[in-house]
């Protein structure tokens, strides 16, 4: 019980810190006021807050480069379909092709959910050290974005603190 409880609490900061990065650049670079971050539960976009006094919900992703450095990052044990897929995206010795399978990879599984909220948007955070927003940009035209999906906006918060800064991906 106490692995479960410290493994949401660690979800839940992840959660947190990514959706604070992604509101302090998207505010720098866009000049709207976004704020007040609250946690949701199951069945809604993980973060609430507003974007110029309207309501914006935000499901976030962390992007990670293999197997090690998720648990690293994490500090935990993964999923076996967790574990699984990041072998999978190991097999590629390319980086920038582990970069675009990873990315096809959470968009794929995000289109797949729906929020009980008519305003979502995904935001990704990069957690691998060695891509940046540059890279993502490159592999632009190969990201596939499925459709239908929840999303009204989908944002990749370009590496672990932000400092390679944002990259929008749709629409």
């Amino acid at each position: 019980m106490t692995n479960t409880l410290n493994s949401a609490q660690e979800k839940r900061q992840l959660e947190h810190q990514a959706a604070k990065l992604f509101m302090r650049c998207y505010e720098r670079a866009s000049g709207l006021e976004i704020r007040h971050i609250q946690h949701n539960q199951p069945n809604k976009p993980d973060v609430s807050c507003s974007l110029n006094g309207e309501p914006l919900d935000l499901e976030i992703a962390h992007l990670y480069g293999s197997e090690q450095e998720a648990m690293q990052i994490l500090d935990r044990e993964l999923s076996t379909k967790t574990r699984d897929a990041l072998r999978e995206q190991e097999q590629c010795s390319d980086v920038n092709q582990r970069l675009l399978a990873a990315l096809n990879r959470i968009l794929k599984n995000k289109a797949t959910k729906s929020y009980q909220s008519p305003k979502v948007w995904l935001i990704i955070r990069n957690a691998h050290p060695a891509w940046h927003a540059k890279d993502i940009e490159l592999l632009r035209d190969h990201i596939h974005v499925s459709k239908p999906h929840p999303f009204e906006q989908i944002w990749v918060v370009a590496d672990i603190d932000a400092q390679s800064g944002l990259v929008k991906l749709f629409p």
